[in-house]
């Protein structure tokens, strides 16, 4: 035994105990990953989660219904900027149809994804959230559409969302701005997420693995931000460049170091709620039950029209986009199985 891998399992032992330590140590943690290390943190991360959600994997059914977005986000497929991207809206109707095909194949929770597009304003917003409650009232609606103000947020809220997805993408302010065009602010997207913590949602934030500019120092301000905001779910997956973007010669991030901060981030969080996102399945074949396997319990199958999924592409090479919602639904509950888990058909709320 090294003296650093004494070290990191001594690490990872105080993060199980306490589900905190310092930057230094996040970032000792970062650069020091070994496959041996990833072996002891990986059964602690599935107890944990084990302990609070048993084997069941919540599943939710994604629907992306808008890909106009009026941001420009340097990583982002369907940033404003990109002309060769194809655009599409769903209809109100249409969205609805998903709801019904989702609540057939057991899905209890909707997540409506979207760019952030102006046609959707809170008028409009609040009357799908408010049909999709009236008809399925046992169900959970997310909402993942971007930065809004504390009043439309509020608005979406009284109309019967419970969910909202906003990634933070770094903690670290100069990374942001490397990241975002000079109009986006880095205290809006955190004020953001306090406004959403502050009105009742359950919250999720999260961060890009291996995104341009990070560094060992700045994901340990992510896992810092994580520990201290106390978010209700966490989106981590790796960078994937898309061809039509400024950063479509960057290295994509990897399998390794996502499945090293899925294992670190349950120890932080142990009721956290922990996709193994799509994005991990088009990096590797296995990728959502290594991330299952890691410490992750939700996965998000798609929900939208097959005609619009390729349309919806924030980055290169999206898997599922030509299948069937009923043909991806038994395809994970095949994969969750594998690896000796069971995909749950009820809503699948955060357990504090």
């Amino acid at each position: 035994m090294t003296e650093t891998y004494r070290q990191v399992t001594s690490l990872i032992d105080k993060l199980e105990d306490q589900h905190s330590l310092t930057l230094d140590e996040y970032a000792f943690l970062i650069r020091n990953r070994t496959k041996e290390s990833m072996d002891y943190i990986a059964p602690k991360a599935r107890r944990i989660r084990e302990e609070i959600y048993g084997t069941s994997v919540y599943v939710r059914g994604l629907i992306e219904f808008t890909n106009i977005c009026r941001n420009d986000c340097l990583y982002c497929g369907i940033r404003r900027s990109n002309h060769q991207c194809e655009r599409y809206r769903l209809t109100a109707d249409q969205i609805m149809e998903c709801c019904s095909m989702g609540y057939e194949l057991g899905f209890r929770t909707f997540v409506l994804q979207g760019g952030e597009d102006r046609f959707w304003n809170d008028d409009v917003m609040c009357g799908l959230i408010a049909g999709i409650k009236e008809q399925y009232p046992d169900c959970a609606v997310t909402l993942s559409l971007g930065e809004r103000s504390r009043e439309s947020y509020q608005r979406l809220f009284d109309a019967g969302a419970d969910r909202y997805l906003l990634r933070h993408e770094t903690a670290d302010k100069s990374h942001y701005e490397k990241l975002h065009p000079q109009e986006m602010s880095f205290e809006h997207r955190m004020k953001c997420l306090r406004d959403l913590k502050e009105i009742g949602y359950q919250v999720g934030c999260g961060f890009m693995v291996g995104s341009p500019y990070q560094t060992p120092e700045t994901l340990a301000e992510d896992l810092k931000f994580l520990e201290e905001f106390s978010p209700d779910m966490c989106g981590i997956g790796p960078f994937i460049p898309h061809k039509d973007t400024p950063f479509a010669s960057q290295p994509a991030g990897t399998l390794e170091e996502t499945l090293w901060l899925l294992s670190i981030i349950r120890l932080i969080l142990p009721y956290v709620l922990l996709p193994a996102t799509t994005a991990l399945g088009t990096i590797h074949p296995r990728g959502r039950e290594m991330g299952i396997l890691a410490g992750a319990n939700v996965v998000m199958p798609n929900l939208s029209p097959v005609s619009v999924r390729k349309k919806y592409e924030l980055y290169d090479n999206k898997i599922c986009t030509g299948d069937e919602a009923a043909e991806c639904r038994n395809c994970l509950s095949r994969r969750m199985q594998s690896v000796g888990y069971e995909l749950a058909t009820n809503r699948g709320d955060v357990r504090r």
